[in-house]
């Protein structure tokens, strides 16, 4: 049963230029005081013919050089964003680790924080104050579950975010680089929720530079460049395709 399907899907964003026409323009604009500034946009194409399909039970990992489109793909799965074309479908519950910010406010406390995020991420309310304990110690934020989220590191921000998203027990987790800021310790931690979820037939849909990591974890990978699938199949072999290709982008064996 697919738990995952992405069929033909393109996302576009518009980036905007200011238009100067004039002399007046750019010293105005170079000095900050024209108002009702002019735009024009140039269209991007962050992703481009996507299609992908996984089984329960498999998980997934996501590759590709940075600005290749692997957080984008993640908010669409997530339903974040939506794709301008093609199609997306998910089958069970998602619980979501993506950049920081995503369902945080910094004004409120750690404590707040993971109330609030846990009901985002659909943990029931009545059981909340059950839940927030055990997210503090597996995030190793206990002592500081008083301090605004503002003044926490970003390391420290992924953290609370990766343990609410633990407690949710959902079928499908879509994970962007959370072991990339934490330290030896949590790694570890997270490391063993993984292999907990993948003796429960959980999904993981995980972004990593790591190619140890999502050959550990992951049957399939998904390789993108430049928006693009270059390769999707076996983690074994795609990881390798993508390793001898950055090799040969760049020189270094």
């Amino acid at each position: 049963m697919s738990v995952v399907h992405v069929e033909e899907v393109w996302k576009q964003f518009k980036i905007p230029h200011e238009k100067r026409t004039t002399v007046v323009d750019y010293i105005a604009s170079a000095l900050s005081i024209l108002e009702g500034k002019r735009y024009s946009y140039e269209k991007f194409w962050a992703l481009k013919k996507v299609n992908l399909e996984l089984e329960h039970g498999e998980s997934l990992g996501i590759i590709g050089p940075n600005g290749s489109g692997k957080t984008t793909l993640l908010k669409l799965i997530a339903r974040i964003m939506k794709p301008d074309k093609g199609t997306i479908s998910t089958s069970g519950s998602v619980a979501t680790v993506l950049e920081l910010g995503t369902g945080f406010h910094g004004d409120l406390t750690v404590k707040e924080n993971a109330q609030v995020y846990g009901v985002i991420m659909g943990l029931p309310l009545s059981g909340m104050k059950k839940c927030i304990d055990p997210i503090l110690e597996f995030a190793g934020l206990t002592r500081f579950q008083d301090a605004r989220l503002k003044n926490l590191s970003s390391g420290m921000q992924v953290r609370l975010a990766f343990s609410i998203a633990v407690q949710t027990e959902a079928d499908i987790f879509l994970v962007d680089e959370a072991l990339a800021v934490g330290d030896m310790d949590f790694q570890q931690k997270c490391l063993e929720k993984f292999r907990e979820f993948k003796k429960e037939e959980k999904s993981i849909v995980f972004v990593s530079h790591s190619m140890d990591l999502i050959k550990s974890f992951c049957e399939k990978t998904l390789y993108l460049l430049n928006g693009e699938p270059r390769a999707f199949g076996p983690s074994e072999e795609v990881t390798s395709r993508y390793v001898a290709d950055m090799t040969a982008s760049t020189g270094i064996k």
